[in-house]
């Protein structure tokens, strides 16, 4: 991965972008499209998605969510401490002990979350949001009232690191890495050249409602579709699965299950045996829990399929992923679409491509 790209991504993930907020994570995004594009989008939802070849009649769009999971003031008590509930999947044990970034309607303010001291009878076994606030070091809800409001934004305030072996850690992996994979892959198939419509989406609101997948799918139109997510790695201790281990550095990992169009896949699959790249496979029977969900069902139906990066410890604030994963992902979804005709033939029922 070139100097540039990595930058781009350490920067998407220093970039707080709580389901709901993302026009500054948006911004970056379009700013680093900007000079490979052929067109930059928006839309009501606040999707941001760049394209090439756009008189194209078979398109393709490529779509990952820039959102990340986080917090929302629900109310300020009157020595100051403020309150707050889940924004997505977000578990209360994680929070204990963090420092967040609240993204207030006046302003960026710091504050942590404490805990009762063990001495003192410690946090109950079992406790919920509720239980806990934030300690931003004010003296009163007045001091407070000027620089947050019930309904702001929080995220933890916690920096990309990188560790042995090209792995990458922090929050929001899960899935500024899709974003930042839709926005690379477009950079190098306008390097490359491309016969189709090529539509790269960093999509909002996944974490909390998939609604920008909707307006994505619905204002695009895609012939195909393929969502770039994060699912679970099961290769660390304490990891569970009934099914093969999913590991880092094992390669991109494509869904299986009613909702994944076989033909996409096939074409995927295809790809990755030019390359001799390694896939692993995760099961969807019934839904995918992702984008990929809502894209499916816009307009008359679009064939789609789910491609995802190994994550370790998801949803917590040390997010752990492989850089020669994003790589690989980056470099089969390229191989890809500079392979299409435009003329493939995507209805499951025919045998042919």
């Amino acid at each position: 991965m070139k100097a540039e790209a990595k930058q781009f991504l350490l920067d998407l993930l220093s970039t707080p972008s709580p389901s709901g907020q993302e026009w500054d994570i948006q911004r970056k995004w379009m700013d680093y499209v900007r000079p490979y594009a052929e067109e930059i989008r928006t839309d009501m939802a606040g999707n941001a998605i760049a394209v090439l070849n756009p008189e194209a009649e078979f398109k393709v769009l490529i779509a990952g969510h820039c959102d990340e999971i986080g917090l929302i003031v629900s109310r300020i008590d009157e020595k100051g401490f403020i309150y707050f509930d889940a924004l997505g999947g977000i578990s209360p044990k994680l929070a204990v002990g963090m420092k967040v970034d609240i993204l207030g309607y006046g302003g960026r303010l710091t504050g942590v979350i404490g805990a009762n001291a063990q001495h003192h009878g410690g946090l109950k076994e079992e406790f919920e949001f509720s239980d806990l606030c934030i300690d931003c070091g004010a003296a009163s809800k007045e001091e407070v009232a000027g620089l947050v409001q019930v309904g702001d934004l929080c995220v933890y305030k916690r920096e990309p690191e990188l560790l042995l072996n090209d792995r990458l850690s922090g929050r929001g992996l899960d899935n500024r890495t899709g974003a930042f994979i839709a926005a690379e892959t477009l950079r190098r198939v306008a390097g490359r050249g491309a016969k189709v419509g090529v539509y790269a989406a960093s999509t909002v609101n996944e974490e909390t409602n998939m609604g920008g997948a909707y307006f994505a799918g619905a204002g695009v139109a895609p012939t195909m579709a393929i969502a770039v997510d994060v699912t679970f790695a099961t290769d660390y201790p304490g990891a569970t699965s009934k099914h093969e281990i999913i590991e880092l550095d094992g390669g991109p990992v494509l869904a299986k299950g009613a909702p994944i169009n076989r033909k996409v896949n096939r074409l995927l699959e295809l790809s990755a045996q030019r390359l001799g790249m390694r896939l692993q496979y995760e099961l969807t029977p019934r839904k995918t829990g992702t984008d990929a969900d809502m894209i499916r069902t816009t307009g008359r139906g679009v064939p789609i399929a789910l491609v995802s990066l190994p994550l370790r410890y998801m949803h917590a604030p040390v997010e752990t992923a492989s850089l020669r994963d994003i790589e690989q992902e980056i470099e089969l979804l390229v191989e890809m679409i500079v392979h299409l005709s435009g003329s493939e033939n995507l209805n499951p029922i025919h045998d042919e491509l």
